[in-house]
């Protein structure tokens, strides 16, 4: 097992309850439906992830060292979903972060850079 990997895990998925939570009862009423619909695209890549790092970190010790795909794909979770909640409450906010807006695909990039990484490791692993 792999701790530090299993703790992002649980940390993604308790903060996508919180700001899912928190979209679903106190957002959907001062936010645009185009704003939340974003919003809650971000709880959502955030989830998965946090998912996908339980699985991982638990059977870390079968896998090949995750040590890069790790950093890759946690760097684009926090670019990609953390860029989209701050776009998405920019107007509730009062301030344009509009220049965030390329941050997202960024983060985008990075988390299909970390699965690539994973996958290259795994077909390499005998």
């Amino acid at each position: 097992m792999n701790k530090t990997i299993t703790i992002s895990g649980v940390i993604l998925i308790t903060l996508s309850i919180v700001l899912g939570a928190m979209a679903a009862h106190a957002l959907k009423e001062v936010l645009e439906a185009k704003e939340l619909a974003s919003f809650e695209t971000g709880v959502r890549y955030a989830m998965y992830h946090g998912l996908a790092f339980l699985v991982l970190g638990i059977t870390a010790d079968r896998l090949p060292k995750l040590t890069w795909s790790y950093r890759l794909i946690l760097s684009g979770v926090i670019l990609f979903s953390g860029s989209i909640f701050l776009l998405s409450l920019q107007s509730l906010l009062g301030v344009s972060l509009k220049f965030l807006g390329p941050v997202t695909p960024l983060g985008g990039i990075l988390m299909i850079s970390g699965w690539a990484f994973l996958l290259i490791s795994l077909l390499k692993k005998r």
